[in-house]
């Protein structure tokens, strides 16, 4: 069984930092490319970062220069780092896992029908 499980969301204020962890089981995580996603009150739920087989990465451009997504091998996880933290961050954030992975753009894509496993959420709220 497939289970994605984030971590690391809480409050923090502008200018300020989180690190959030999706612990990845059931697969191995490094044949999948992953991604994280986040959906804001009242808005539709949009891609953040991918990364596919060899590390290459995507971003959104609101998050560029920003935030930063790896993989944490030893851990079978997904991180993502967020500095410069915005009251426009604030958001549920979800990581996901779509199919076997390779390298290129074809493998960092946002469409969220192609992402098979979602994890529940957790929530980063930004305060001005």
């Amino acid at each position: 069984q497939v289970q994605l499980v984030e971590s690391g969301g809480g409050s923090v204020q502008a200018g300020g930092s989180l690190t959030l962890s999706c612990a990845v089981s059931g697969l191995f995580s490094m044949k999948y490319c992953l991604g994280w996603f986040r959906q804001a009150p009242g808005k539709e739920r949009e891609g953040v970062a991918t990364i596919d087989r060899s590390g290459t990465t995507r971003y959104a451009d609101s998050v560029k220069g920003r935030f930063s997504i790896s993989r944490d091998y030893a851990k079978n996880a997904l991180v993502l780092q967020m500095n410069s933290l915005k009251p426009e961050d604030t958001a549920m954030f979800y990581c996901a896992a779509r199919g076997l992975c390779g390298s290129g753009s074809t493998y960092l894509s946002f469409l969220q029908n192609e992402y098979y496993y979602w994890g529940q959420g957790t929530q980063v709220t930004v305060s001005s």
